[in-house]
Formats: C-alpha cells, structure tokens, sequence
C-alpha cells in the first residue's frame, strides 16, 4: 500500500518540484496539490489522503489554522508540516495545532520519505533542530511545576537509550543503526516505550521522559 500524499504550499514551482520527487519515491503516492489551507481541508475532504504535507504561512488559511481544522473534522489524515522556518512560535504552534511532525524545506528526499511513512503510522517525526526546542522549552519549565509520576514499569536501558534518541529527532531508521539493531527491533521498542509513558506518540514520549528526569 503506498502513502497517499497531499501537498500544500502557496509556492506553484515547489509544489511542482515536490510532487515530481516524490512520484518517483516507492510507497509513495501524490493525490493532489493545494495553493492555501482552505483548499487543503476541501482536498482532503474529497480525495482522504493519508498525510497532508503541510507548509505553515499561506494566503487565505494558514497551515496551523488548516492543521487544527483537519484534526477536528478529519483525524484520520495525518498533518506533516514542512516549512522554512523553525522558530519557536512556529514549532509550538503546528505540534499544538495537531501537525505529527515537523520538517524544514532542506530536509534530504530519503528523510522527506521516511517521514512521509512514519507519519502515515501516526509516527511523530522532527527535525533534529526542532527536537531540541522541545526538549528546552521542557527544560525551561517553573521549578513549581507538578512533576509526573514514577512509571509503574521502568524502562530498560535500551529503552532508555532508544527515547533518548527519540528527542532527537532521530527516526526508527536511524536509531537502529546507532544503536545496531535491526528496525523491526527498534519498532518493538518504540511501541514498549510508549505504553510505559502512557503516550500515544513519539513527540509525547520525549517530552514525558524529560518530565521524567531519563535525560
């Protein structure tokens, strides 16, 4: 089964550009093209791709706005912002939004790719820059603020090696061959980390193992 994509971007030739790459990808598959948020939601609406390749400042309706309409009226099509910009409020605002990743615009096409399917699995995927805001903005919370409880199963060491990669960034891919395993190995123990957390995403598993104090 290939990824069903939506791209959206204000940008005709980067549209144009993107869908080519990606036509050529295996498992991947390009729907349709949206210029503005508006157009992305009735897109979705009618053509129910699994991801919605979404940039963030648009004409009409932005991506953060467009991402938060998805989530409320189609949650079964995953938001995967790709932008140029990385600033904070950005960030915060398409995770809060519902996006399940963040990428920016210089991100490889094996990454773009990876990603594409990871989301498609309700997988979150960041940019490693993007990553590390989150895990400071955790960092810069008030000393008052509750901590989380102790989990009621500890993770393991390679678990704990595996989150830790986790928050940064890194995808499945990635983390098995850091750590030398293979990625099946590496899915199970994505899957174990999160029902430990109690989380239901990879973004969510990070910020909650350095709630945690694991890294």
């Amino acid at each position: 089964m290939s990824v069903r994509v939506l791209i959206v971007d204000d940008q005709a030739l980067f549209r144009e550009a993107l869908a080519t790459l990606l036509e050529v990808q295996p498992g991947i598959e390009v729907v349709g093209e949206a210029a503005d948020g508006e157009q992305a939601v009735r897109l979705c609406a009618e053509l129910h791709p699994d991801v919605a390749l979404m940039d963030l400042r648009m004409p009409v309706l932005d991506g953060i706005a467009a991402t938060a309409r998805l989530r409320a009226e189609q949650p079964g099509v995953r938001v995967l912002a790709l932008t140029t910009f990385d600033d904070d409020e950005d960030v915060f605002a398409a995770l809060r939004a519902g996006a399940v990743g963040y990428l920016l615009k210089d991100v490889s096409s094996t990454r773009l790719v990876e990603a594409l399917v990871a989301a498609e699995r309700g997988e979150s995927v960041l940019q490693p820059s993007v990553a590390a805001k989150l895990v400071a903005r955790v960092a810069r919370l008030p000393a008052e603020t509750p901590r989380a409880q102790p989990l009621a199963t500890p993770l393991s060491e390679r678990e704990l090696e595996v989150v830790r990669l986790l928050a940064d960034g890194r995808s499945n891919r990635e983390i098995a061959k850091t750590l030398f395993l293979a990625e099946g190995t590496v899915k199970n123990l994505v899957t174990s980390v999160l029902s430990k957390l109690q989380v239901r995403d990879r973004t969510q598993a990070a910020l909650r193992a350095r709630e945690l104090g694991l890294f």
